[in-house]
């Protein structure tokens, strides 16, 4: 087996690597209001949501297209250094997934798979080898336009729907309006998790085919292979099945108290904007969509909204695309110094190690289906207290350098 073959295969198991985490950390979008308000048992929100990203996979790939042709330019690098491009921006955005699952903060598994890959182009090949902008094609027009819009259309539509839902039951009985609702966010959080397959597994199956074409295995017109889409459907299934219980947990119960009637406001808000944006080949982020569905319930609600635990999202966000394409851009020049298999080798192991490191310290304070529930009690006006995750999580504040703080409070709540 060739070197560069052995390259080729090391990406596609990065590849799937990401997927997998891409599907535990964005398991929340889907489930986390159902789990919170008990319309789904948390071991069964999970197994529901993972079937029907496996679904939701094959329903499209319009924005793989977008993945695999719209941020590269192809036609200044090819083969060898291509291959190291793909590879180095899959390990920055799985790193940055891992950092931040550790701190039960919801990011952007789609922002940190585009900054990996844009800051390793940019080690690369410079500014001219990143498509910025070109007509429809973009980074500025296929990722950042929808980053904008999608969290305040989709706070916007929530608000709406939450305000008519109430006041269209303002007159029944409160319990049995929430048990009815319960019902149906059962049918809007399964049609959340069927529209993240259509839009998240799309974008590993992106990366893949652009290292298939860096390899010369495919050309950049071809069609996306069968097996393919099936690996990275399995893949983002498996993850999501597993469920990220630590960002579940942050989701369902730290911004928002939400009841039934919120919840189906909120998936069914996000289940539309996201299966809009795929049929577009917008490839948003669910994570923000979801989010925003979930401040616009409070909105609607006239609840209360934690206005700090969503700043510090907010800014959490602004740094996913840059801290990822900074590894990214760490991983590149690493793998192109030491040069070849080697140099795809020592990057691997840099990510298996820090990924073992992440993991260990995750257990230290374990969140599963036995408390992905238990919230403490407010502490202080417009914030939340601290337990004592919060406190071993501070321990490792530098690891975040300037989105730190955000982690460190969230995490342990």
């Amino acid at each position: 087996m060739s070197a560069e073959l052995l390259i080729l295969l090391i990406v596609i198991v990065t590849a799937l690597v990401f997927d997998f985490t891409n599907g535990f950390h964005d398991t929340a979008n889907a489930m986390a209001t159902s789990i919170a308000t008990g319309a789904l048992k948390p071991k069964v929100a999970v197994a529901l949501s993972a079937v029907l990203n496996l679904v939701g996979a094959f329903l499209s790939v319009e924005v793989a297209a977008t993945v695999a042709k719209g941020i590269v330019r192809l036609d200044q690098v090819s083969g060898h250094n291509l291959l190291f491009i793909v590879f180095a921006g899959l390990v920055g955005a799985i790193v940055w997934n891992l950092l931040t699952w550790l701190f039960g903060l919801p990011s952007s598994s789609s922002h940190a798979l585009f900054g990996g890959i844009i800051g390793a182009t940019l080690a690369s090949l410079g500014w001219n080898g990143v498509i910025w902008a070109s007509g429809e094609q973009g980074v500025l027009t296929k990722i950042i336009v929808p980053a904008v819009l999608a969290p305040v259309v989709a706070a916007l539509v929530s608000a709406v729907g939450t305000l008519m839902v109430y006041r269209i039951t303002r007159d029944s009985a409160r319990t049995k309006v929430n048990q009815g609702f319960r019902w149906g966010q059962i049918g809007s959080a399964s049609l959340v998790s069927l529209a993240h397959g259509t839009n998240d597994a799309q974008k590993t199956m992106g990366v893949i085919f652009l290292a298939l074409v860096a390899h010369g295995s495919l050309a950049p017109n071809d069609e996306m292979p069968l097996w393919v889409m099936a690996s990275c459907a399995v893949a983002i299934a498996a993850g999501t099945y597993l469920g990220g219980w630590r960002i579940i947990r942050t989701l369902g119960k730290g911004l928002v108290d939400i009841e039934s009637p919120q919840g189906l406001a909120a998936e069914t808000a996000a289940a539309s904007i996201i299966l809009t944006s795929s049929h577009f080949g917008l490839p948003l982020s669910t994570t923000q969509t979801a989010t925003g569905s979930i401040l616009g319930t409070g909105i609607g609600k006239g609840a209360e909204v934690r206005w700090k635990v969503m700043g510090r999202m907010a800014v959490a966000w602004l740094l996913t695309l840059p801290a990822a394409g900074v590894v990214g851009a760490a991983c590149w020049l690493i793998g192109h110094t030491i040069g070849g298999l080697l140099g795809a080798g020592v990057v691997f192991a840099i990510l298996v190690a820090l990924s073992a490191f992440m993991y260990l310290r995750s257990r230290r304070d374990p969140v599963g289906t036995h408390n992905v529930n238990e919230w403490p009690e407010q502490a202080a006006a417009g914030d939340i207290g601290v337990t004592g995750n919060a406190e071993h999580l501070r321990s490792g504040a530098s690891d975040m350098a300037a989105g730190s703080g955000i982690g460190a409070q969230q995490a342990g709540r």
